[in-house]
């Protein structure tokens, strides 16, 4: 009976808490993107057109908005008024450091010609003989290149269970081991402490002898 009612327990537990985290981020961003509308003027409110306040509104909005903002910056006025724009914002010194981070960042994850977590591997890290998963970021390039004579690649190693966090690592490629893990279910290893491990082949290639 004891055992029963623990077993119970730990499946609904695995159900809801999932599901409770899901809608609470949901509610966050939800909640965020409709107080987007506080800033504007009553007359531009959707709210004031409308009998009733309908939650989520603020996500249309910004999805539209986006579209919009990406058709005009593709045609060439807009791209004109664009460089116009990126060249006035880059000569404020902060606003600058921010905007080329998150801008490299955007372009890591939305353009294919870059690596950026789109390689999962196993990196002897942070002593010898013990792996830790990691993202390949890019080839090491600039001074991560200029300043070691070995070819090597820049790999991001998150934290448990926050993967927010971690360490930057620069390491030869061939000192990696490469996995089939998606980007997705490593994610799903590092925020569950290694209690959710997809099942997937042999891995297509390992450490150098040595």
């Amino acid at each position: 009976m004891r055992k029963g009612f623990r077993r119970y327990f730990i499946t609904g537990l695995l159900v809801v808490v999932p599901l409770y985290i899901t809608v609470y981020v949901l509610t966050l961003i939800v909640g965020f993107m409709d107080n987007i509308f506080n800033i504007l003027p009553m007359t531009l409110r959707p709210d004031t057109y409308l009998p009733v306040h309908i939650p989520g509104q603020g996500i249309v909005f910004t999805v539209i908005g986006i579209f919009i903002v990406g058709v005009l910056v593709t045609n060439i006025l807009g791209k004109r008024l664009f460089a116009l724009g990126e060249r006035v914002l880059l000569r404020v010194p902060i606003l600058r450091i921010v905007y080329n981070a998150s801008k490299q960042f955007m372009e890591t994850f939305f353009t294919g010609d870059n690596e950026g977590f789109r390689k999962v591997v196993l990196v002897e890290f942070p002593a010898k003989g013990i792996y830790s998963l990691g993202f390949v970021t890019g080839r090491a390039r600039g001074e991560l290149k200029q300043n070691v004579h070995e070819k090597g690649i820049t790999v991001f190693v998150p934290t448990t269970p926050n993967p927010t966090s971690g360490y930057l690592i620069r390491i030869e490629e061939a000192k990696t081991i490469q996995t089939n893990m998606s980007v997705e279910d490593a994610f799903k290893v590092i925020m569950t402490g290694g209690m959710v491990v997809p099942h997937g082949g042999p891995p297509p290639g390992g450490p150098s002898p040595g």
